[in-house]
């Protein structure tokens, strides 16, 4: 029988993948979530009226920190486009916004107890916040626009001009901000994470060209390049185990007998992620480190008369500054922190909850009482798993970074650990999703039938 195995179990033919691909909505959510990318894609390329764009170019590709930015905001940074700002403002407001949560119980309060009403309110302060912080940061971005001899026309009214391009960025960075949160909601996948994705790739070919020139001038390096490259790809390969590992704890479910038919009894198992956060930690800990790096890259323009100030600065760039080792320590503490924190904040991986729903219809963990002592052994459990989750993901984020620095191939250096974990980890996000889209409606259809 056509569409059918031995086993007798039907495999979907062809016009089974279409009918579910059209009457399950993906389409267009795809499509949408294509057009949304496509309207940010085209920001990019609208830049602000009186800026040097050719000079600033010029600057941003040899500054380790104006490239590492460039390269999260997809080129609009390099370019001084309407988007410069980018997803930035947006990523941080939102950490700061949990973290808040955490700390305030009326905003811990709205987030778990007033349900869908109190995240909506939740919403709303995070993007009240996006606005004030794009706002603060236009306003640095401006400054250090100011203390460049080339980075404004000449002619213009320096006034106007700045409170206008401060205004215009802002509005960019809200703009960015709804085409996220739009296709969150009406597209397929999280919009954020997607904005960060196609910035990355829309960077690839120039990291390309200027890795094959410094080969091509310097063919010693060609072996490098090849031990490179075999790293990058053992990385992804890494990045694919992590974030696709569960651990597995078996659940005892009890049997009901309901007329002469008996129901339940069969074991199943609460699935926990090795890595719960996924690429969040990531994004969370570069908006972190980019944040004070960009103020200090300001304040280093600035005239500073007095010795200890500029010491002070000096050390803090070196700090901060993406290329450091420092920076690479803080970076990893914060990756483990972050992981740590965003498995606290999520619904799914509460011991004491999850504790006292399996003790509600009668389930338990063999050999554990239910209750508290369940609530305490799933708490080890989330433990052991989010701690060994955290260190694979910060060791992966530092691993191609130090073998960029051992085969001296800087060039690639922008697409990284950090552009690697966030570019795999969103591409898998994307394919559990269409997944869990087409799964859905096979079991419609299963249901139907």
């Amino acid at each position: 029988m056509a569409g059918a195995n031995h086993s007798g179990m039907r495999i979907p033919t062809t016009a089974d993948l279409m009918s579910m691909w059209n009457a399950s909505g993906l389409k267009e959510k795809l499509i949408f979530t294509f057009l949304m990318l496509v309207l940010f894609r085209f920001g990019i390329h609208l830049p602000i009226y009186g800026i040097n764009n050719e000079a600033f170019a010029n600057l941003a590709a040899g500054n380790n920190l104006l490239g590492f930015l460039d390269l999260f905001t997809g080129g609009a940074l390099g370019k001084v486009s309407i988007f410069a700002l980018g997803i930035g403002p947006y990523i941080t407001s939102s950490i700061i916004m949990q973290l808040m949560a955490v700390i305030i119980p009326a905003l811990e309060k709205l987030q778990k107890e007033e349900g869908e009403a109190g995240r909506r309110k939740l919403s709303q302060y995070t993007r009240l916040f996006t606005v004030v912080l794009a706002a603060f940061q236009g306003c640095i971005f401006m400054s250090f626009l100011a203390h460049m001899q080339t980075g404004i026309l000449p002619g213009l009214n320096h006034a106007m001009f700045y409170v206008s391009s401060v205004i215009t960025l802002t509005a960019g960075s809200v703009l960015v901000m709804w085409i996220s949160e739009l296709i969150t909601e009406k597209g397929i996948g999280n919009g954020g994470s997607l904005i960060i994705y196609v910035g990355i790739l829309s960077g690839i070919p120039l990291y390309s060209s200027r890795t094959a020139q410094m080969v091509s001038n310097d063919s010693a390096l060609m072996w490098g390049l090849v031990l490179l490259l075999v790293i990058f790809f053992a990385t992804m390969v890494f990045i694919v185990i992590m974030q696709e590992a569960i651990r597995k704890v078996i659940i005892v479910n009890p049997k009901r007998q309901v007329g002469n038919k008996v129901y339940g009894g069969v074991n199943t198992f609460i699935p926990f992620k090795l890595n719960p956060g996924g690429v969040m930690p990531i994004i969370f800990a570069v908006a972190i480190l980019l944040f004070p790096s960009t103020v200090l890259s300001v304040i280093g323009q600035a005239s500073i008369q007095a010795g200890w100030a500029q010491s002070l600065i000096l050390t803090l760039n070196k700090i901060f500054n993406p290329s450091g080792a420092v920076y690479y320590v803080i970076y990893f503490v914060l990756i483990v922190a972050l992981t740590f924190f965003y498995a606290s904040i999520m619904p799914n991986m509460q011991p004491k909850e999850i504790a006292d729903n399996l003790k509600k219809y009668g389930s338990s963990i063999p050999g554990i009482k239910p209750g508290r002592p369940t609530a305490e052994a799933l708490d080890k459990i989330l433990s052991k798993t989010t701690f060994i989750g955290a260190l694979a993901l910060g060791i992966i984020a530092l691993v191609p970074s130090f073998a960029s620095y051992i085969t001296k191939i800087t060039t690639l250096q922008g697409i990284g650990a950090t552009s690697l974990i966030i570019m795999v980890g969103v591409a898998l996000d994307l394919i559990n999703q269409v997944k869990t889209h087409l799964l859905a409606r096979n079991y419609e259809s299963f249901l139907k039938d």
